[in-house]
């Protein structure tokens, strides 16, 4: 089935050309019309800082100009998109994880430094913060995927697969995290294996919306918004993801129809999270207006 059309797409393109960053509106461009991947990276390096890292708003929910890991998550799905990985840009993004790797070999997802700027309720600030699947998947997984070779990535894949094999609980947004490196990873037996059981897990502990008409049998994660459902195509983005696995055809294809109906009259989506500021919303439905977009087409 056709996901996405003209009209669809143009509706999108109206609201990011209305009120997108520039950074979206460049990957926007490079993704749905003329492939520009100067344009992107040069919007992306406003939000770089002396140190090699990624603050700025980069990531909408963490503000201020000290580099964190959640930024640099978004940075790498970046330089992903715009075929940036594989030369110095990667390396650079291994080498600035690296001054911040705990001696397990992940990162954490925001450190102190976070502490002196806005950042939501939602994003606890710890003095000496653990690192945590979620950042370090959300870097490795991407550098894994362009077939990046770097000390730091080799030890952060092994935490990743610790990491991965210990979820016994999760949320959705680890398992997104857990999903991106079971993608990406080059043993795929063992993420193949890994992935059927993190499936069971999912469905088991009621983490995914399968009947939108139903969002009663959806059981929220603490401290998650009232509404602040995932779907199957959240978990499987594209159709070759291990996770497509887990969901039947009409599973998928209610989820899809969802997130189609979901189009605002403006063009664009809106998040589902808790909204702790309206700037920080404004600035985060542009990517979330991309993604809708980049689900829409992978399914078509």
């Amino acid at each position: 089935m056709a996901w996405i059309d003209d009209s669809t797409i143009e509706r999108a393109a109206g609201y990011l050309w209305t009120s997108g960053r520039v950074l979206e509106q460049r990957r926007f461009t490079h993704l749905f019309d003329a492939p520009d991947p100067a344009g992107v990276l040069a919007a992306l390096d406003a939000h770089r800082t002396p140190d090699g890292g990624w603050a700025y708003g980069l990531e909408p929910d963490v503000r201020g100009p000290a580099a964190q890991p959640l930024a640099a998550g978004a940075a790498a799905r970046i330089l992903g998109e715009a075929g940036a990985l594989t030369g110095p840009r990667g390396r650079e993004l291994c080498d600035w994880a690296a001054t911040l790797t705990t001696p397990d070999g992940g990162v954490p997802a925001v450190l102190p430094s976070l502490r002196g700027y806005p950042h939501p309720p939602f994003i606890p600030i710890a003095d000496d913060p653990p690192a945590e699947l979620l950042p370090t998947g959300q870097i490795a997984a991407p550098l894994l995927r362009h077939g990046v070779e770097h000390a730091w990535l080799a030890g952060a894949h092994e935490f990743c697969r610790r990491a991965v094999e210990a979820i016994d609980t999760t949320h959705p947004y680890e398992v997104f995290a857990a999903v991106g490196i079971l993608d990406a990873s080059p043993d795929r037996a063992w993420a193949t294996e890994q992935a059927a059981r993190l499936g069971e897990l999912v469905r088991r502990q009621q983490l995914v919306l399968l009947d939108p008409a139903h969002p009663e049998q959806v059981r929220l994660a603490p401290g998650y918004a009232p509404r602040e459902y995932h779907l199957p195509h959240d978990f499987a983005p594209r159709p070759d993801s291990l996770a497509r696995a887990w969901f039947s055809d009409a599973e998928l294809e209610r989820g899809l129809l969802h997130l189609l109906s979901a189009q605002l009259p403006d063009g664009g989506w809106p998040i589902n999270w808790a909204r702790w500021s309206e700037s920080t919303e404004h600035e985060a439905r542009p990517g979330v207006t991309l993604a809708a977009l980049l689900a829409l087409r992978a399914y078509s």
